[in-house]
């Protein structure tokens, strides 16, 4: 190991560490406090700070088998990597304010923590390999983080595409591996009137029309009919007629470069027309599950993947002219509990889905926010009656069908999966 990449052990006091702001985990402003990222760590808008879950995980001491990854900048020692735990200890310290709602039940820490110090380039390369192929980051969280630190690099047109035009972001359906690898490779955004021309991205349309086809290929990532098993790369045969004939009628258009997406008025279609819906938006009540898991590979995450798809064909078709049955959320109710037995058996075989509800009922409640746990008091009830409600679905189809409490009910078995079956990044 040469000199540049040396690590060095060194016990550095709680209070001098410094929380780093540009933590790829949720990056906030460069002169925040500690107290400020503290704060942005329990609201969590982002979902990926996860504080009661890692608490739950951490048993009753610190454990030293993993140092914190430190980088000095400015004379100053700033956590790379364990920012979490570093968060939890400067609260358990007292050297950040304890907010009244921060229920968290944290393990003592020592005043001063041993803590791998090193470069930033080896930091930063210490953090890749540990996050981003270990399937904690999503696609584009891993493509601006390497950008960011390795601006020589290439940009992919699959980050050319969120940059131009803003849509992966906006639609969870896009943000994912083979979406990247698979779908927006410069082969097939050429097919569909798209060209990647020094180093920027040009289309044949216009910007209407550039939302129009991209949010044709994010319905048909929904509906399955373009999926590593279906239709795998062939994202143009599987557009609707329609958007194939737009293609068609500009393929002997010059590309003109497309605005950055901040920069860009995107225009929606006035008639009736596939909507450009950015569905990672709506309130968390108004989405099943109320956010997007990442899960440990699986039987407990493909099930989960397909209750999510299962609920929007309910909601998409209550939008239409083709209502579904009023009966249908019975089946969105009789999932969860499907969701929660496999959940159960694949953590101990033996299980019921009571086990697994009296483990984790508690410490998913935790992770609520007021007004869910409001929700929670008024339509479920404690451990018990969720379990009863989970079989209801099964046992009285009529009483299934109540969404508003499915709803909850599910927000509810998501912090439950999320503790039993999240993705371990520290």
């Amino acid at each position: 190991m040469d000199e540049f990449h040396t690590q060095t052990i060194v016990d550095i006091p709680v209070k001098d560490l410094v929380l780093w702001t540009e933590n790829p985990r949720d990056p906030i402003d460069e002169s925040a406090t500690d107290q400020e990222v503290v704060e942005r760590a329990y609201a969590d808008p982002r979902g990926k700070w996860n504080l009661h879950k890692f608490v739950s995980t951490m048993g009753d001491f610190y454990d030293y088998s993993e140092l914190p990854t430190v980088v000095y900048k400015n004379g100053k020692p700033v956590v790379y990597d364990g920012n979490r735990r570093i968060a939890l200890a400067k609260i358990k310290l007292g050297y950040v304010n304890h907010l009244q709602t921060m229920d968290l039940d944290i393990p003592d820490f020592p005043e001063t923590m041993p803590c791998a110090v090193c470069s930033e380039e080896t930091a930063i390369q210490r953090i890749l390999r540990k996050h981003s192929l270990a399937g904690s980051w999503d696609e584009l969280e891993r493509e601006k983080f390497e950008r960011k630190y390795f601006p020589q690099t290439p940009k992919s047109p699959f980050l050319l595409v969120e940059d131009a035009l803003g849509v992966i972001s906006a639609n969870e359906e896009l943000n994912q591996n083979f979406v990247k690898k698979e779908i927006f490779t410069e082969t097939n955004l050429k097919a569909l009137g798209f060209s990647v021309e020094d180093g920027m991205l040009h289309s044949k349309h216009s910007n209407e029309d550039n939302l129009k086809i991209i949010n044709n290929i994010v319905e048909k990532i929904r509906n399955r009919d373009l999926s590593t098993r279906n239709s795998r790369g062939q994202v143009f045969d599987v557009l609707d007629s329609s958007i194939k004939q737009l293609i068609e009628a500009d393929k002997n258009i010059k590309p003109h470069l497309i605005e950055h997406a901040e920069k860009s008025k995107q225009v929606l279609p006035s008639k009736p027309a596939p909507r450009f819906t950015k569905r990672t938006v709506p309130k968390n009540d108004e989405t099943i599950f109320g956010e997007k898991l990442s899960l440990k590979a699986g039987p407990v995450n493909d099930l989960y993947r397909d209750i999510v798809e299962l609920f929007w064909f309910w909601k998409n078709r209550q939008s239409s002219q083709s209502h579904l049955s009023n009966s249908f959320p019975a089946l969105i109710r009789m999932s969860l509990r499907l969701l929660t037995e496999t959940a159960a058996k694949n953590l101990n075989p033996e299980w019921k889905i009571d086990q697994y509800v009296e483990d984790y009922y508690d410490s998913a409640k935790k992770c609520l926010t007021q007004d869910q746990k409001t929700t929670l008091s008024n339509l479920v009830g404690e451990s018990r009656k969720m379990v009863q409600l989970l079989q209801t679905g099964a046992h009285n189809y009529q009483a299934a069908c109540n969404m508003e409490q499915t709803m909850i009910l599910s927000i509810l078995v998501a912090k439950m999966l999320k503790i039993s079956h999240g993705l371990g990044d520290a």
